[in-house]
């Protein structure tokens, strides 16, 4: 008979802190990233091939979310414990750029057509 993993506690007490809303807030924000490439997807007929490169980014920048949520969520809430969290700037920057690519590219691709 196989043995499940059982998920890593969290490493601080209270698991209604900063750490699992942060998660969360993180979450919604790839599930946004998902559906919009979705969308773009649904335009590929009208506007052609270019609309893929919308799509890539948005694509990609929701699965940079996914497979780096457990390290920052484990970094969160390590900082918890020790009382000491810094703001994950770089994580922040990147889905900025990637917002603003998305809508230079987007003004582009239906100016274009």
């Amino acid at each position: 008979m196989a043995r499940t993993k059982v998920p890593d506690p969290a490493p601080h007490g209270d698991p209604g802190l900063q750490p699992e809303r942060t998660t969360l807030a993180w979450g919604r924000t790839m599930l946004a990233l998902v559906t919009v490439s979705a969308i773009f997807l649904r335009w590929l007929p009208h506007h052609g091939f270019p609309i893929l490169l919308l799509f890539a980014v948005s694509a990609s920048a929701a699965a940079a979310i996914y497979f780096t949520q457990r390290r920052r969520y484990l970094a969160r809430a390590r900082g918890v414990a020790n009382e000491s969290i810094e703001a994950d700037t770089s994580a922040i920057l990147w889905t900025a750029f990637a917002g603003i690519v998305l809508g230079a590219l987007g003004i582009g691709v239906v100016l274009a057509a």
